[in-house]
C-alpha cells in the first residue's frame, strides 16, 4: 500500500513534548500503511533521541523512523526529512504541537477533492501552560502560533500564506522550488531568522501553484511559560524582522528600502491599536502590540550577513 502522506516533525530540544506529539499521530484514525512520520532530531542535547528511539520500539506498528541533522536550523532539518520521505504528500508539524482526531484523513480528504491544490494549511490552537496571560492579544498572538485564517475552505489570497507548523505540500511541488531556502535558518543557537516559510510559499505561488486553507485541519501547539517573556517574543519577532532583511537583499534594487517603509506604516498602526486597547480599559495588552513592532524593526536594521543557501 503507498504512502499517501509523509509527517515531518523537525526537533530540538524537546523531550517534554516530542512524544505527544508522536502518539498524537499514533491516534489518528487512518491506516498505518497509508502514512509515515520522519523525526529529524536537529542536534537536540537532552534526552529526545532515547524517548524517540523507545517509542519506536514500543510502537513497530507505526511507521516512525529517527535522524539526525547536525547543520542547525529548521529549513536544514525539513528538507532533510522530506528527502527521507516516501508519501506524496510532505506535512510539516512541531515537537511541541498536537494533532487532533481527523487530522491525517482531513488532509488526505482535501487534496482527493483539491486536486488543483498545490498546498495547504491548517489551524493553529495555543494551548497556554498554564493559561493566556492577560496581555495576549490577536495581535500578537501569531508570536506563539496561533493562526486561524478563516471559518471556511478557501485558498489564501492578499499575500496570505499557512505557518509552517502545519503546513501540507504536494511532493514533486515541494522538489521543484528545492525546498526551504537555507539562508533563511529558522532558529541557529541564539539567533533567529525567519521567514523561510513565507519565502517557501510565495515561490509555490509564482509557479502559478495555489495554496489553501482547511479549518478542520487542526493542531494545537503548546505555549509554555518560557515562550510568555518578552525576551522569546524578541526572539520570534526580530527574527521575522531578520529573515525580511535576508529576503530583500536577495531580491535586490530598492526592496530593502521599500520593505522598511512599510515596517515603519506598521509601526504606526500598532500605536493606533495600542491606543484602541488603552480607550477599552484594557492597558495590558496596549503595549505588547507595539513592542512587537519595534522588535520587528530591531531586527531588520541589524546588518545582516547572508548564510549560504542550498
Amino acid at each position: 500500500m503507498q504512502i499517501a502522506i509523509s509527517v515531518v516533525i523537525c526537533s530540538y530540544n524537546r523531550e517534554a513534548y516530542i512524544i505527544q506529539a508522536i502518539d498524537s499521530l499514533y491516534q489518528q484514525d487512518l491506516d498505518k500503511k497509508l502514512y509515515e512520520v520522519i523525526v529529524v532530531d536537529n542536534n537536540s542535547q537532552d534526552n529526545t533521541a532515547e524517548k524517540v528511539k523507545e517509542y519506536i520500539a514500543t510502537h513497530p506498528d507505526m511507521q516512525l523512523s529517527y535522524h539526525l541533522e547536525k547543520r542547525q536550523g529548521a529549513s536544514y532539518a525539513r528538507n532533510t526529512g522530506a528527502e527521507l520521505s516516501h508519501g506524496r504528500l510532505i506535512c510539516c508539524m512541531d515537537d511541541d504541537a498536537v494533532a487532533m482526531p481527523g487530522y491525517l484523513q482531513n488532509i488526505i480528504t482535501f487534496f482527493d477533492t483539491h486536486p488543483d491544490a498545490t498546498g495547504l494549511g491548517g489551524r493553529i490552537i495555543p494551548r497556554y501552560i498554564p493559561a493566556e496571560p492577560k496581555w495576549m492579544s490577536h495581535y500578537v498572538s501569531s508570536l506563539v502560533g496561533n493562526f486561524d485564517y478563516s471559518p471556511e475552505t478557501k485558498p489564501f489570497d492578499n499575500g496570505r500564506y499557512p505557518l509552517e507548523s502545519n503546513m501540507i505540500v504536494k511532493r514533486e511541488d515541494f522538489f521543484a522550488i528545492k525546498g526551504f531556502n537555507t539562508s533563511l535558518p529558522g532558529v541557529k543557537g541564539t539567533l533567529r531568522i525567519g521567514g523561510e516559510g513565507k519565502e517557501f510559499f510565495y515561490k509555490l505561488i509564482e509557479r502559478g501553484g495555489i495554496i489553501w486553507y482547511d479549518p478542520t485541519v487542526i493542531v494545537h501547539h503548546v505555549v509554555e511559560v518560557k515562550k510568555l517573556t518578552s525576551e522569546y517574543m524578541y526572539r520570534v519577532a526580530s527574527g521575522i524582522g531578520r529573515g525580511e532583511k535576508v529576503r530583500m537583499k536577495e531580491k535586490g534594487g530598492g526592496a530593502t528600502f521599500k520593505k522598511g517603509i512599510e515596517y515603519l506604516f506598521k509601526l504606526g498602526a500598532s500605536v493606533v491599536i495600542g491606543g484602541y486597547y488603552l480607550l477599552q480599559g484594557r492597558p495590558a495588552k496596549s503595549w505588547p502590540v507595539i513592542q512587537f513592532r519595534i522588535d520587528v524593526l530591531k531586527g531588520f536594521w541589524e546588518p545582516v550577513h547572508l548564510p549560504e543557501s542550498h
